[in-house]
């Protein structure tokens, strides 16, 4: 039972799920000092992390429908590349691909019963909120082979959750919450385009179209990285202009060390995939490795800038507003 919830747990990328949590925290902490309603707040975020789990298992299902399609696909050959761990549990057969599309059903619909529970709750404006959400859920699979990844995480992480957990929060529509949501949405961007670059070959070699593989070269791809980088540390300022919060916004810089550390990183890794970042105390937590440290360790990097810049920014937020 407990190898089986494990499995299930692996295969819907659980880790994932401090993206979700942190751009929620900075909203919900907005919205609570705002007079909102905390407890359509949590219930959102349970909502949210049901449809991302939806997307990542809806995404493994149909990127191995068209693995499984290519001519001369050998599973063997492919389970050899331990840096690569989407579909892995289908094709090593640890669970079939019936169960896997039945399991991101039910994540959807238990989504879709908090959906119509804070609907009849907080209005109509959750139904809004929730095709948004639901549409980029199912297509993801879809955007992601086409280079629209970036634009999907964008809208999923931006408006559709910034403006949705506001809305339950509060039942109005809000731009200040939509504006708040730029940087957040930008450090989350970012950690899905480190994912792509480093996937550049097996992205090509499975034909899906990103961003990163549009470039000649992984280093060539490493303009885009640098520019989200640049907008995610110059946004903020929208945020003091629009006075939507005050100057503690600027604490986010504290945490530009790991923002070029980063980047200075995926340099190295484009030059030598094999290369591992020399370990700095601000780079911790760091867990397990799975044996791909060179891959891991850098996506770690990206997941703690994510979650330290959002943490910050949810204190500017509360030093801002109290």
């Amino acid at each position: 039972m407990l190898n089986q919830i494990t499995t299930i747990l692996e295969c819907s990328r659980v880790f994932s799920l401090p993206m979700t949590i942190m751009s929620w925290l900075v909203i919900f902490t907005y919205s609570t000092l705002v007079a909102g309603h905390t407890k359509y707040g949590l219930l959102a975020l349970l909502g949210i992390c049901l449809a991302h789990l939806a997307a990542n298992v809806f995404d493994d299902y149909f990127d191995y429908k068209s693995l499984i399609k290519q001519v001369g696909f050998s599973k063997r050959e492919y389970l050899k590349n331990s840096q690569k761990t989407k579909c892995r549990y289908l094709i090593a057969g640890l669970m079939r691909p019936g169960d896997i599309f039945i399991l991101a059903c039910v994540y959807l619909l238990l989504a879709g019963i908090i959906g119509l529970y804070l609907f009849f709750k907080c209005g109509i404006g959750v139904i809004y909120f929730a095709l948004i959400g639901g549409v980029l859920t199912l297509a993801y699979s879809f955007m992601s082979k086409n280079r629209l990844s970036e634009l999907a995480v964008a809208l999923a992480y931006g408006p559709a959750l910034f403006g949705g957990v506001y809305y339950v929060m509060t039942k109005t529509f809000s731009w200040e919450a939509l504006l708040l949501s730029v940087p957040s949405m930008l450090i989350t961007v970012i950690l899905l385009y480190v994912h792509t670059v480093m996937d550049y070959d097996f992205d090509i070699n499975e034909g899906h179209k990103t961003i990163a593989n549009s470039f000649n070269s992984r280093l060539d791809s490493l303009v885009v990285l640098k520019w989200l980088l640049i907008l995610a540390y110059t946004t903020p300022v929208l945020l003091c202009i629009f006075d939507i919060l005050d100057w503690q916004v600027f604490g986010v810089l504290l945490t530009l060390p790991l923002a070029i550390d980063l980047y200075k990183s995926m340099v190295d890794f484009a030059a030598d995939p094999e290369s591992i970042p020399e370990h700095k105390w601000y780079h911790f937590p760091m867990e397990n490795l799975m044996g791909e440290a060179s891959f891991m360790v850098r996506i770690y990097q990206s997941r703690n800038l994510m979650i330290y810049y959002s943490l910050i920014l949810s204190a500017a937020v509360v030093l801002s507003l109290i």
